[in-house]
């Protein structure tokens, strides 16, 4: 569930907000000063911050500073302070958006989706970022990106076919382990592959005699009545 910590010392404020964040289906931390704040955000998971400025024990400026040595976690600042030199230093503190006093609930809900939606955008980014990254495998001087079906050896292209790279790159990924080719099989052809055996014995010499062509420090064993594997001095 998503956490919101709302921090300010008017509890009618806090009541407001309240209704209509807790209606959104959101999970709330209610703390009304600064200290009471930065407890919440070492101890709870919390996805937003929406801060006032004139709080006790710690105001807000120093606990939007204190946030940010430790966390990108996005802050809305909700406050009745409403100068453009206050605008510029919230900004300039990391603040993410900006809301004076008196305000219109239904317009702050709808900044904090907006503002959760681009936290939520820039992890899926991210996640689809590693997977790219984990994707792509670099042993030696041979670099495979199964992204690009693309196999380079010190980053010159070697031609193979699609499924010759799918068996390169597991070779690689499990080099110097020995396979049997029902294993291969199963780990490069899948479960619903209806060939036999043969078709390992096909793809493996074709990579094999591919691969010697370019590739001086690598090379496909035979390991007899067991199966292959690859291997790669250095």
């Amino acid at each position: 569930m998503t956490s919101i910590l709302v921090v300010d010392d008017d509890h009618n404020i806090c009541q407001l907000l309240e209704l209509y964040l807790l209606n959104e289906g959101y999970q709330l931390y209610m703390v009304h000063d600064g200290s009471s704040a930065l407890d919440v955000l070492r101890t709870e998971k919390t996805d937003l911050v929406i801060l006032d400025i004139m709080l006790p024990v710690i105001n807000g400026w120093e606990v939007c500073k204190m946030i940010r040595q430790i966390s990108s976690v996005p802050i809305i600042m909700l406050t009745a302070c409403d100068l453009m030199e206050d605008k510029i230093q919230g900004f300039e503190l990391g603040v993410d958006d900006y809301i004076v006093k008196p305000f219109e609930p239904r317009e702050l809900v709808a900044r904090v989706k907006a503002r959760l939606k681009n936290v939520q955008g820039n992890e899926t980014k991210d996640r689809a970022d590693q997977q790219a990254e984990t994707n792509v495998l670099n042993i030696g001087n041979i670099q495979v990106d199964m992204n690009r079906y693309e196999a380079r050896l010190e980053g010159e292209k070697i031609e193979l076919k699609p499924k010759e790279i799918q068996l390169l790159y597991f070779l690689l990924k499990n080099r110097n382990m020995v396979f049997t080719r029902d294993q291969l099989l199963e780990k490069v052809w899948g479960y619903s592959y209806e060939g036999d055996t043969r078709t390992v014995d096909v793809h493996i010499n074709k990579l094999r005699e591919k691969l010697e062509g370019v590739c001086s420090n690598c090379r496909i064993s035979t390991v007899w009545g067991v199966g292959y594997k690859l291997e790669i001095d250095g």
